[in-house]
């Protein structure tokens, strides 16, 4: 089970990075967005969820909350910077008309 999660991180990280190595200013917000999920699938898979339970007391088990509390504070970090990168390329579009990477490179006569 761990080396196809380890599998699917990979990919996900693979295309999060294709994503983000586009022109494209849509494709970038979205390569980050997906490449924040595979940092919460990471975390996920590092919890160890099942029979290694890591506080036992009094005839009862307890699961360590710190890898969901991690992933919640990862998620709404996430959807900030997502919402905060959309912003910018709405206002770029805006004053530029244009949602390329190069048309944030200043006029020619500069």
């Amino acid at each position: 089970m761990n080396g196809l999660i380890i599998i699917v991180v990979g990919m996900i990280t693979f295309v999060g990075v294709y994503l983000m190595l586009s022109k494209n200013l849509i494709r970038i917000v979205i390569g980050t967005s997906i490449i924040s999920h595979a940092a919460n699938l990471f975390l996920l898979s590092m919890s160890r969820a099942g029979k290694d339970v890591p506080i036992i007391g009094n005839g009862k088990e307890y699961v360590d909350a710190l890898p969901q509390a991690l992933i919640l504070t990862a998620i709404v970090i996430s959807f900030a910077i997502t919402a905060f990168l959309l912003v910018l390329v709405y206002r770029m579009y805006r004053k530029t008309n244009d949602n390329h990477i190069d048309a944030l490179g200043g006029y020619d006569d500069e």
